[in-house]
């Protein structure tokens, strides 16, 4: 026994999470709160996309296209953020600007939605509706 080892240190694990670039559980954690939050400007643009179709007034209309702009916006940093922690930074790059098109950033939001949905998975973590439960960290 050499005099670096400690019989008495408990053991150590060292767990690497799957499907994260990092490998570490910090970050695995992170891609969940981030996907909570895509998953929450995903359902504002399709209810905004909705309440274009059933709100008459001009004004109402300028309203429903702001908060789309928003909710768009966001999404692309959170896209971007994902993205970098699952995929390649180019990757990353590349998805955040195509959210930026509308129809198709919808389209990126859900297929790194469910990117961000398969590696919790593959975790151990359960994923609702709105994103895998923070308590299971």
């Amino acid at each position: 026994m050499s005099m670096e080892e400690n019989p008495y240190r408990a053991p150590s694990a060292d767990v690497r999470v799957i499907g994260v670039r990092s490998g570490r559980r910090e970050d695995l954690k992170r891609v969940a709160q981030a996907q909570k939050i895509l998953l929450i400007c995903i359902l504002v643009q399709i209810l905004a996309f909705l309440g274009r179709l059933f709100v008459p007034s001009y004004e109402g209309q300028i309203a429903i296209t702001a908060v789309w702009g928003i909710a768009s916006l966001v999404g692309t940093v959170f896209v971007f953020i994902l993205a970098m922690r699952v995929y390649s930074t180019g990757t990353g790059i590349l998805l955040g600007i195509l959210t930026l098109f509308p129809c198709l950033g919808l389209i990126i939001l859900l297929v790194v939605n469910q990117k961000a949905t398969t590696v919790l998975t593959q975790n151990g973590l359960k994923v609702g509706l709105l994103g895998a439960d923070m308590s299971q960290f």
